[in-house]
């Protein structure tokens, strides 16, 4: 990396890396990774990884430059790992596990990336990526984002328990956990500030893997 004009400390791309090779690249890995799933696990398994990198650059990447409703598209592939892997495993999705997983990692990343979005605002809006918009309504639209993904994110990770996936102690640790994301989510909805920000991420990060890590202990 080498620095360029913009604020001081501030790090840009360096140019060494074209577009069109990087682009070959990721579609290489892609289809390899496809290829690969349907010759080795199946074919619902090797679908869903089309799905993903294909409505993630084709309908995701695009709408950054439109709309702020971007995220909402982004979502829908951003959540597809637990899918793909339990494909992977069962061959199906009939299951309301892989579907709870599913909705964990859809709704986490709402408040996960508006944290994201709200540090580097002015960022995303050099770049010409509208992430959030313009003036006022910057920060009740994060709000609207954060808070009622992270609300609907507690009682989605006690449902485990309620269908008989996971016990008592997953459901009041996962009942805390949720509950302090929330929180967090709250606490930059009303003081809009890195501060709060940069605590929703690092709160985003912790939740995430300790909710899942508690449903394999309690597997």
């Amino acid at each position: 990396m080498r620095k360029c004009g913009g604020p001081p400390g501030a790090r840009f791309a360096a140019g060494r890396l074209r577009p069109r090779a990087a682009a070959w690249f990721g579609i290489s890995l892609s289809v390899v990774g496809s290829v690969y799933l349907l010759a080795t696990v199946n074919a619902l398994a090797s679908a869903l990884a089309v799905f993903t990198p294909t409505t993630y650059l084709l309908i995701y990447t695009p709408l950054k430059r439109k709309t702020p409703v971007c995220t909402l598209a982004g979502a829908v592939p951003g959540a597809m790992p637990p899918l793909i892997g339990w494909a992977a495993a069962s061959g199906s999705l009939t299951s309301a596990n892989a579907w709870m997983l599913y909705a964990m990692l859809f709704l986490w990343q709402f408040p996960h990336f508006m944290a994201i979005a709200w540090m580097y605002r002015e960022d995303y809006a050099r770049a010409g990526y509208l992430v959030l918009p313009q003036g006022e309504q910057s920060g009740h639209f994060m709000s609207w984002q954060a808070l009622p993904a992270s609300l609907a994110l507690i009682p989605v990770s006690l449902i485990a328990t309620m269908i008989g996936h996971a016990g008592l102690v997953y459901f009041v640790l996962a009942g805390i956990l949720s509950s302090l994301f929330f929180y967090y989510s709250a606490s930059l909805a009303f003081q809009r500030s890195a501060l709060a920000a940069r605590r929703l991420l690092l709160a985003s990060i912790v939740y995430l893997p300790l909710a899942f890590c508690l449903l394999m202990l309690e597997k």
